[in-house]
C-alpha cells in the first residue's frame, strides 16, 4: 500500500510539473507578440453583443468597439486576430455561436483573396489564432484544416514539443504571466497611436488568376449557412487598406456572391473620403492598417450606418459599458 502511494505521489508531482513546463515555456503574448493574445480575451468578456465581427488584422486594427458604443450605443465585439485566414474565421464563428447569438456578424472579406496553399499560410500565425483557443471541437477541427505539412496536431495539444527551445529564451513575462493573462485590447480592439503616413504604395502587380479558390469561397458559403441557420444578420466589409492591393476583379465577385445571396457590402475603400481618412496621418504603417485616429473615424462612420439600417438597440448608459469606456479613454490619451 505504502508502495502504491509513493508511486501514486511520484506520478502526481511528474504529471504537475509536466504541466508547469508547457505552461511556462508557450508563449504569454502579454508584452510582446501581443494579438496572439486576442483569441483568449473574448472568453473573460461578458456575452452579450450584438455585433460580432469575425476576420483578421483589418478588423482589430480598425474596427474599435468602444467608439461606436459611444456613439451610437452599440454593443460589439472583434474577434480577430492576426492573419486569419477564412477557414480559421468559420471555425472561430462557430465557437462563437456556442457562447452568444448576436444579431449581425460582420466578416472582413479580405482573407478571401487566399487558399491553403497560398505562401501567407504560415504556423507561426496560425499559433497567433489557435494556441490560446479554449479546446472544443472547433478548435480540433480549426487545427486538422490549418496544419501546413511541417505541423503536428500533438504540438497543439502538448505545446512543450512546440516550444522546447524557448528555455534559454524565457524573460520575466513568462513567469508574471504563468497563472494569468494581461487584457490587452478592448473589445478586441488594438490601439495603435503611431503615424507612418502613405509614401510610396508600390505597383499592383498583375496576377496570372484572380478567381477566387473554390475552397475558399466554400467557407464563405459556411459563414453565410451558419448566420443563416441562426437568424444572423452577415454583413461584409473591405477594411481601407491601400495594400496589399484589392484589385478590381475581386471587388466584382464580392459583388456577385453578395446580390446573389442578398448579404450587405461595404467597401470602406470607397468610402475613405467621406469617412474623412487622411492616409498621410491615419495610418500606422504605411496604409496597411490605420491607427487610433483613423479606426476612430472609421468607427464612427460605421457605427452611424449600423444605427440606421439595422435594427439594434442603443445601450448608451450601460454601467458595465460606461466603466470599460472610462478605460478605453485613459488607455487612449
Amino acid at each position: 500500500m505504502k508502495k502504491a502511494i509513493r508511486i501514486s505521489l511520484i506520478l502526481i508531482i511528474f504529471i504537475g510539473c509536466f504541466i508547469l513546463l508547457n505552461m511556462l515555456l508557450q508563449p504569454k503574448y502579454a508584452t510582446s507578440l501581443v494579438e496572439g493574445s486576442m483569441i483568449a480575451q473574448y472568453y473573460d468578456e461578458s456575452k452579450d453583443h450584438e455585433v460580432i465581427f469575425i476576420g483578421d488584422c483589418e478588423l482589430y486594427a480598425n474596427f474599435s468597439p468602444m467608439v461606436m458604443y459611444e456613439s451610437a450605443g452599440i454593443k460589439a465585439y472583434v474577434r480577430g486576430s492576426s492573419q486569419q485566414m477564412i477557414w480559421q474565421s468559420y471555425y472561430i464563428l462557430k465557437e462563437t455561436l456556442k457562447y452568444e447569438k448576436p444579431k449581425i456578424v460582420i466578416f472582413n472579406i479580405n482573407s478571401i483573396r487566399y487558399d491553403k496553399q497560398s505562401e501567407e499560410v504560415s504556423e507561426a500565425y496560425n499559433r497567433l489564432t489557435i494556441d490560446q483557443m479554449k479546446w472544443s471541437q472547433e478548435k480540433i477541427d480549426i487545427i486538422n484544416d490549418s496544419m501546413t505539412e511541417e505541423e503536428t496536431f500533438l504540438s497543439y495539444v502538448l505545446p512543450i514539443l512546440r516550444y522546447h527551445s524557448r528555455y534559454d529564451k524565457l524573460t520575466s513575462e513568462d513567469f508574471e504571466y504563468l497563472f494569468k493573462k494581461k487584457h490587452n485590447t478592448h473589445n478586441g480592439f488594438l490601439i495603435n497611436k503611431h503615424i507612418k503616413g502613405v509614401n510610396n504604395l508600390p505597383t499592383p502587380k498583375k496576377l496570372g488568376n484572380y478567381e477566387f479558390n473554390k475552397e475558399s469561397l466554400n467557407y464563405l458559403e459556411l459563414i453565410l449557412k451558419l448566420c443563416e441557420e441562426n437568424d444572423i444578420k452577415l454583413i461584409l466589409v473591405k477594411a481601407p487598406s491601400l495594400y496589399p492591393h484589392w484589385y478590381e476583379e475581386y471587388e466584382q465577385q464580392v459583388i456577385a456572391f453578395a446580390e446573389e445571396n442578398n448579404v450587405d457590402y461595404y467597401n470602406f475603400i470607397k468610402y475613405s473620403e467621406e469617412i474623412g481618412i487622411d492616409y498621410t496621418t491615419d495610418t500606422y504603417d504605411g496604409g496597411l492598417h490605420l491607427n487610433l485616429s483613423g479606426a476612430t473615424k472609421l468607427s464612427k462612420f460605421f457605427a452611424n450606418i449600423l444605427k440606421s439600417n439595422y435594427d439594434l438597440i442603443n445601450y448608451q448608459g450601460d454601467p458595465i459599458y460606461e466603466e470599460k469606456l472610462k478605460i478605453y479613454k485613459n488607455a487612449i490619451k
